[in-house]
């Protein structure tokens, strides 16, 4: 297995071949949703990969956020791949980086199926309603780094 911190346009492309493939195609979000002005380069936002066996299989992104805090965003693993750990790996490495660069937190909006997998890995739900999100539930989740 290989975590790259995305430094090219082809890494950025992998990356997008996994989400289109698991929001777009597998949950119905929209592609003009999925993919947006950080998506435009790799230097746009943090963007992370992972690879097995040369092959790309899971996917995510961060950005600055409000009060110092990383948005972790488009967290992705290929359904083969799930319940695997890779998702775990894949949001440890985001918040690593992100407290390198000096991020006192970390702020997502999970899906309400991803909400104990989240819970499970040291982030707490932000009390309030479920939010719709390209037609998906979601809560807003927090921890800090």
């Amino acid at each position: 297995m290989e975590i790259i911190r995305v430094t090219t346009d082809e890494q950025l492309k992998e990356c997008l071949s996994v989400r289109k493939e698991v929001f777009v195609d597998e949950q119905n979000v929209p592609l003009e949703l999925e993919i947006d002005e950080l998506d435009a380069s790799h230097q746009s936002g943090h963007h992370f990969l992972i690879r097995e066996g040369g092959k790309a299989i899971a996917a995510a992104r961060w950005k600055p956020y409000e009060e110092n805090r990383a948005k972790l965003q488009r967290i992705a693993v290929l359904k083969a791949n799930r319940g695997t750990g890779l998702g775990s790996v894949l949001v440890q490495a985001m918040e690593a980086h992100a407290k390198e660069l000096g991020y006192k937190g970390a702020v997502l909006d999970a899906q309400c199926q991803a909400e104990p997998f989240y819970k499970k890995i040291g982030y707490e739900t932000i009390p309030g309603e479920p939010f719709d999100d390209a037609g998906i539930p979601h809560v807003r989740m927090v921890k800090s780094l």
